[in-house]
């Protein structure tokens, strides 16, 4: 079913691709799942962060993620089981996991790592999760406390070190444990140091990831000066431009798919606030959400012009990552 259902996707997006108008077969083959909009740091550049959403926040319920979960598992390929907030604040969210990864989905999740304490490190190797993703965007507290505000590098690192133990001590092949280094101004000078962390701490990767900044065209302080670590460019008139061509399609309309944590669904990861709702799977089942009018509409207009969307125009067809430094 999965591969049927992978099969459609592709098909319909290539179409769509050569008819220049929408056309949608069979259901995403990743969904992104929101457990919280809570968060304890203060990103500069994150509405968690920066406690500025105008939606709903709350926690994602158990029985609400099952009922989701039971509709899609059966074509579901990946579960991204983040979107806003810090996932291990929902006291729940490992149950969850366990239940996604009994149902043979290959979940993701990231974390700022304050929350991977002895016992959850434990628990989170128990819940059968694939892949963890833990941000640690410095090396030293100074340099890391420019981004991750009221955060604790040392916290951190020691949770990093609990799950990398445990993984050990239940010889489980999973999670695939990610360090992320979000690259920014402040910190661009650490790369060669993230990954001697991370080889001290035991991890199976690094990941260095540009940063989406909000209030770009006057120059923002968290812009990198590494040209290739930047998503921005700086035009001959001092103001700066995204630097990828805005491409009037986007695989992630025909593929992917993300649910609030009240079950609101939108386009994709850039609408953090939940601006563009294409449907509420409390009132609906998710497949008539994802064929529905709000839903077509919005991938027309894709097609007409990726411009023509707010949230398509600070888009770099998401995070580009190194997996080792160039």
């Amino acid at each position: 079913m999965k591969l049927v259902n992978i099969s459609q996707l592709v098909s319909s997006f290539y179409l769509t691709k050569w008819l220049k108008k929408p056309i949608q077969w069979g259901l995403p083959m990743t969904i992104s799942i929101e457990p919280t909009t809570a968060c304890n740091l203060r990103c500069p550049e994150c509405p968690s962060g920066l406690r500025a959403f105008t939606r709903d926040t709350g926690n994602l319920k158990q029985d609400f993620f099952k009922k989701i979960i039971d509709e899609l598992y059966n074509r579901l390929t990946y579960l991204i089981f983040y979107f806003q907030g810090e996932p291990y604040i929902n006291p729940k969210f490992l149950d969850m996991v366990r239940y996604a990864s009994d149902k043979g989905i290959y979940t993701i999740t990231s974390t700022n790592g304050h929350f991977l304490n002895d016992e959850n490190a434990r628990k989170t190797i128990e819940s059968g999760l694939s892949r963890m993703i833990i941000s640690i965007d410095g090396t030293t507290q100074k340099v890391y406390e420019q981004y991750r505000r009221e955060g604790n590098l040392n916290t951190v690192i020691e949770g990093a070190k609990n799950i990398v133990r445990w993984k050990k001590k239940l010889r489980s092949s999973t999670p695939h444990i990610i360090i992320q280094f979000l690259v920014v101004k402040p910190n661009e000078h650490q790369i060669p140091d993230i990954y001697r962390l991370a080889a001290e701490i035991g991890v199976d990767e690094v990941k260095l990831k540009t940063a989406q900044i909000y209030d770009y065209e006057e120059g923002n302080d968290l812009i990198p000066t590494i040209d290739k670590y930047s998503r921005y460019a700086k035009m001959k008139n001092g103001k700066y431009t995204v630097k990828n061509e805005l491409l009037n399609h986007c695989w992630k309309l025909w593929h992917a798919s993300v649910i609030t944590w009240n079950g609101i669904v939108v386009p994709c990861c850039f609408d953090k606030d939940a601006a563009h709702r294409l449907g509420n799977v409390r009132d609906k089942s998710f497949a008539e959400v994802w064929q529905g009018e709000a839903y077509y509409n919005f991938r027309r207009t894709l097609l007409q012009g990726r411009d023509m969307i707010d949230i398509c125009r600070n888009c770099t067809e998401g995070c580009k990552v190194w997996t080792r430094q160039e």
